[in-house]
């Protein structure tokens, strides 16, 4: 590996596993967030995209603005936005949309919950807990239907099932979920937890695995990290949690704020309805929508081609709602995680499901 290639996928390694859920552990900063100066509202420096979305205006006046803040740099699982923008969905539906990136994948349920933007995609778990600390945020779309998260193991680490870790080094971000994660799917295995060694890698889970640090990893993704390991000369062995008794969650979903949704829940509705035909042009257009997106790249994040070309083939069945349109959502994954989440100790306190998310 050469090293420029190593501090490629090195950035990469450490941009989005551990950050994904340590928005949990600062949720309680939202409050004094929202009477903060606008430093990191969606127009400071070094957090935009420069996405906005030009439309004419419509019969019934000008484009209506909206905001919406990404997860993470843009790749694959932002497709289905970038096609809506390019092939004129937003602009049908009477809205122009900014679409920006965050400084830090904490930023987007934050700067959401504090009316900075109107729109963020996050993570079922973190909406839930968020609940949780009585942040009135809600869900109103689910766009991965399944866990991207998985357990990963070297390919010729001899390791073939979850409960053989009993005694070995796994290593995670300090974070509560996923150490639950790694605690179930261990336990439902009939391995011993309480033997594991957990190992906090920060963000170099990649690495981490790669060197032979540890045994296994939790927080990789599987159209991510685990494609950049492969690609790298270092398969892996991934096990799905839902697998070994974590309950199958939505990986991503699309947040808004119940203030936002009294104020506009129709332009919110509009928005559904436009990325519902941009998910339906990327799954019958798979090539010219990585194309879209490659447009959008940003330069302190370049995209292999390759490994997004793989990405989307992962992402697109885990993104079909089957009979129900893009986005639809299950009340009852929604108990399931909110009591799994409940019984490890991950909710603040109780949550009623009804305040957490929305079906338009």
């Amino acid at each position: 590996m050469t090293t420029i290639r190593y501090a490629r996928n090195l950035y990469n390694s450490i941009s989005r596993p551990a950050k994904l859920l340590l928005s949990a552990l600062v949720l309680c900063t939202l409050p004094v967030l929202a009477g903060c100066a606008n430093s990191n509202g969606p127009g400071a420096s070094g957090s935009t995209a420069a996405t906005t979305a030009t439309s004419e205006a419509g019969a019934d006046g000008p484009a209506h603005k909206l905001t919406i803040m990404l997860d993470w740099y843009p790749n694959a699982v932002h497709s289905f936005l970038y096609a809506a923008q390019a092939k004129g969905y937003f602009a049908e539906q009477g809205l122009e949309v900014e679409i920006q990136m965050p400084a830090d994948t904490n930023d987007a349920l934050k700067l959401v919950a504090a009316g900075k933007v109107d729109l963020a995609l996050s993570y079922q778990p973190q909406v839930l807990m968020a609940r949780g600390e009585n942040i009135p945020v809600k869900s109103i779309a689910a766009l991965v239907r399944h866990p991207l998260n998985h357990l990963m193991v070297a390919a010729d680490s001899g390791i073939t099932r979850p409960g053989e870790l009993s005694g070995k080094q796994a290593g995670y971000s300090s974070v509560p979920l996923y150490e639950a994660m790694l605690k179930t799917m261990v336990t439902s295995d009939g391995g011993d937890p309480s033997s594991l060694k957990l190992i906090d890698v920060g963000f170099e889970l990649i690495p981490a695995l790669s060197t032979g640090r540890v045994d296994a990893i939790m927080g990789g993704f599987i159209n991510h990290e685990q494609l950049i390991l492969e690609q790298e000369g270092h398969p892996v062995r991934s096990f799905n949690p839902v697998e070994y008794g974590v309950p199958d969650y939505y990986e991503l979903v699309l947040v808004a704020s119940e203030q936002g949704l009294q104020d506009s829940q129709g332009y919110y509705q509009k928005f559904v309805e436009a990325i519902r035909q941009g998910q339906q042009f990327v799954a019958g257009n798979p090539d010219e929508a990585l194309k879209l997106l490659l447009e959008h790249q940003e330069d302190t994040a370049p995209l292999d081609e390759a490994i997004e070309q793989r990405s989307l083939k992962i992402l697109l069945p885990l993104m079909d709602a089957g009979s129900q349109p893009f986005g639809y959502q299950d009340g009852a994954t929604w108990e399931k995680v909110n009591r799994w989440l409940s019984e490890n100790r991950l909710l603040a306190q109780e949550v009623d499901i009804k305040n957490a998310f929305i079906n338009f």
